[in-house]
């Protein structure tokens, strides 16, 4: 597995990962492709990132750091954009693009933030070393990077 770092999004390439995404009835993907296109999310500010997780040459795996636009205070990076194809799942590709998030976030950021609905995806976030919140608006969970 190779994690790479995008500069260009590579729609063609994610082109499985979206219509597997919404086959489930998951938009997030598809937004990461339209706000990429317009040019509203391209994860080029201060301290954000996007990362493609690649086997055998194929992407079976995204996920992106941003500015947290929910965050009143600065210093605070949104993990956003997390899918990896369902035949992935289970073999550490999540982990080590959340590794990759986590490792841009330090210098930029002091905390990180999630929101997510999915308990397998929140149990891979915690086993990570997020921790839940409930007292937060936009979020359920968080990791403090100092």
């Amino acid at each position: 597995m190779v994690i790479e770092r995008l500069s260009e999004l590579p729609t063609e390439a994610l082109a499985p990962l979206l219509a597997e995404s919404e086959q489930a009835g998951l938009r997030f993907v598809h937004r990461l492709v339209e706000e990429w296109a317009s040019g509203r999310n391209r994860f080029d500010r201060p301290g954000e990132a996007c990362f493609a997780a690649l086997v055998d040459g194929r992407l079976v795996g995204v996920c992106g750091l941003n500015v947290d636009p929910y965050a009143a205070e600065p210093g605070v990076g949104r993990v956003r954009h997390l899918y990896v194809l369902s035949a992935y799942r289970k073999l550490g590709v999540g982990q080590r693009l959340v590794g990759e998030v986590i490792a841009a976030g330090r210098g930029p950021f002091g905390m990180l933030r999630l929101r997510t609905q999915d308990e397998a995806a929140a149990r891979l976030y915690e086993r990570i070393g997020f921790r839940r919140c409930a007292d937060v608006a936009d979020c359920t969970h968080l990791m403090e990077l100092r």
